[in-house]
């Protein structure tokens, strides 16, 4: 049965960062450009999950088509930056274009090699630092960096608490015989020093997204939405992962 201290301990993290977002998202909803802060944080938000739960098992399966459809978004981006009611959605397509293009890389051929996931992923850095630098696209390159931070603490966890050879086990197993390696991973993260560092990087991914909440401007929010989003994507991830051994 899933250790209940973890999840008791997770839940304790979330009240105060939950008032904040009902204040961000409450007080702010009267105001046009506060709304569409709203907007771009819920819309970073779902951005963040797609890989997880759309992409994951799409580039299984059709790595090229996964790999193409990266040039949709840039090309969808583009066209989308070019009008001013469209330019922050195109802008933070942009940033979502950079780690689709990693995650169709990584998962569609490299996936067997943990050791360079975050190299992959951080393919777009340099490119997200210099427009950064140079004030261009910073929705994008925010949300860019932002889901980044999130996928490399993640991995730091696998690292830690000694789950990576659990992943390459899942990489090169069949699908129907997977389940005896999620009990073993689930029985790893429920030790007292699994629980403890989960605790500790969810803090460090919390006191992260708040200060992009507390900066307030619209880039900041949608990293601060990328960065929280981790969270709640390893949350499901997590709860799948224990439904599918249930």
């Amino acid at each position: 049965m899933l250790n209940h201290t973890l999840l008791s301990q997770l839940t304790t993290l979330l009240p105060s960062v939950g008032e904040i977002i009902f204040d961000f998202l409450v007080g702010w909803w009267w105001d046009k450009e506060k709304r569409k802060r709203i907007l771009l944080f819920s819309s970073s938000a779902f951005l963040v999950s797609i890989p997880v739960f759309f992409q994951a098992p799409l580039v299984r399966i059709f790595p090229w088509l996964s790999l193409l459809l990266t040039f949709v978004w840039v090309a969808l981006s583009f066209h989308w930056r070019k009008q001013p009611e469209t330019y922050i959605w195109g802008d933070l397509l942009w940033g979502f274009s950079w780690s689709w293009l990693c995650g169709s890389i990584y998962w569609g051929w490299l996936r067997y090699y943990p050791s360079i996931h975050i190299p992959i992923e951080a393919i777009g850095l340099p490119f997200a630092i210099w427009g950064i630098r140079k004030g261009w696209g910073l929705i994008g390159n925010y949300f860019y960096l932002g889901s980044l931070i999130g996928t490399a603490i993640t991995d730091l966890y696998f690292y830690i608490d000694g789950l990576i050879p659990y992943w390459k086990e899942l990489m090169v197993t069949d699908p129907t015989l997977v389940k005896p390696l999620l009990q073993g991973a689930i029985a790893q993260v429920q030790t007292i020093w699994g629980i403890s560092w989960a605790i500790l990087l969810a803090n460090t991914l919390l006191g992260i997204s708040l200060w992009g909440l507390v900066k307030k401007k619209t880039h900041h929010i949608v990293f601060a939405s990328a960065v929280l989003s981790t969270i709640f994507t390893d949350a499901l991830f997590l709860v799948a992962a224990y439904l599918g051994i249930g």
